[in-house]
């Protein structure tokens, strides 16, 4: 029931330019879970009786996260939503296990008192909540400060460097760090402080986005390496990290957040298991895969049954393509004979349904969408 319930109740409630956030969402699933056990629990133990809202302390650290992001929930509306669906599964429950048809009225007058009073305590109790967290948040102005640099609006250089104690007149990579597991939060913070000593020579800056993401932004003289992220990355269990395209002054310290954010939602939303990912490898992908069912119909079109073959065969034609259908450099990469790659090459070629020598632009995109997201389209 609290998986029925969380997706709708989180699209009601956010725009849905946030709903990429994995920490977020994450956040918002917990809750709704954690207030359907507590009005299930309360119920077999006092039926009908007033039900307190419980905000523990996972809950409390995800409002104070939506409050440094300067995010208001609509939880009236969430709550809605949740009762719309909830309502209609916990129906289908009580006439599936109640035959008396006198015990199965008083069971559904009661509840729906009982839930409606609940919604409302829980909506009052949320929104308290988020007050005490804004009173207490020293943090949420710089966040808010980024996300308005972000968002474009009008600002001198010198305001925000001001403001923000970082250097802007200078180039700049922006950079996502996040977990999917929030028992490994505090490895989040590790490469968080292994970044920060290996960018001894320039400037960072680190934003706490949420319990389990960090934005960071790295600058220096010459353009910031982010090479030496994927391998602090690769080296710690459970961190994931998306990389912006360079860029300079406040305009590059925008433009590659963007990128960074957009790198993160793409791996979010094609369910892939990269762990290092730069937006300048992707952007095409990303342009591609806005609308899922699109990605899908775009790699079976071109692909066909390609799609489904070994991966060897489609790891071998995309080398070949991205090394300008140069065999023996395309050898030389896969560390495999030049036959090998020839006999692979020419077997993906004609497995797919467009062929590489009418159209190698889409060929080559659709396999490099299927590197990133190997299941988009296939069970």
């Amino acid at each position: 029931m609290a998986d029925a319930i969380a997706g709708a109740a989180l699209t009601a409630q956010y725009d849905s330019a946030l709903l990429p956030d994995v920490s977020l969402v994450e956040g918002d699933r917990h809750l709704n879970r954690s207030d359907l056990v507590q009005w299930l629990t309360s119920n077999i133990q006092h039926p009908g009786r007033r039900v307190e809202p419980y905000i523990g302390p996972r809950i409390a650290e995800y409002i104070r996260d939506l409050v440094s992001r300067g995010i208001a929930p609509d939880f009236a509306g969430g709550w809605r939503v949740a009762l719309g669906v909830g309502w209609r599964r916990w129906l289908e429950e009580c006439v599936a296990h109640c035959r008396n048809p006198d015990l199965l009225v008083e069971v559904l007058d009661v509840s729906a008192k009982s839930l409606v009073q609940y919604a409302l305590d829980s909506v009052s109790a949320m929104r308290e909540a988020s007050l005490s967290a804004a009173m207490g948040n020293a943090d949420a102005e710089a966040i808010q400060l980024i996300q308005l640099i972000a968002s474009g609006a009008p600002m001198t250089e010198d305001l925000a460097e001001g403001r923000l104690r970082y250097r802007l007149a200078r180039s700049h990579v922006g950079l996502v760090l996040w977990t999917d597991a929030p028992a490994r939060a505090d490895a989040v913070d590790e490469v968080v402080a292994a970044v920060r000593s290996a960018s001894a020579g320039g400037s960072v800056l680190i934003a706490r986005a949420s319990a389990t993401s960090r934005w960071i932004w790295l600058s220096g003289a010459e353009t910031p390496d982010s090479h030496h992220i994927e391998k602090i990355v690769a080296g710690v269990e459970g961190v994931r990290a998306a990389v912006g395209r360079p860029g300079h002054g406040l305009d590059g310290f925008r433009s590659s957040h963007q990128d960074a954010l957009a790198a993160q939602a793409l791996i979010v939303r094609l369910g892939s298991d990269r762990r290092f990912t730069a937006y300048a490898d992707v952007d095409l992908i990303d342009s591609l895969t806005k609308d899922r069912a699109s990605a899908q119909r775009f790699v079976t079109n071109t692909l066909g049954p390609l799609a489904n073959a070994d991966e060897a065969l489609r790891q071998a034609l995309l080398t070949y393509v991205q090394c300008g259908f140069n065999t023996t450099r395309a050898a030389a990469k896969l560390y495999a004979h030049r036959n090998t790659v020839e006999r692979r090459v020419s077997r993906a070629n004609e497995l797919a349904v467009v062929k590489v020598e009418d159209n190698p632009t889409h060929v080559a995109a659709a396999l490099l969408v299927l590197d990133i997201a190997p299941n988009i389209g296939f069970p």
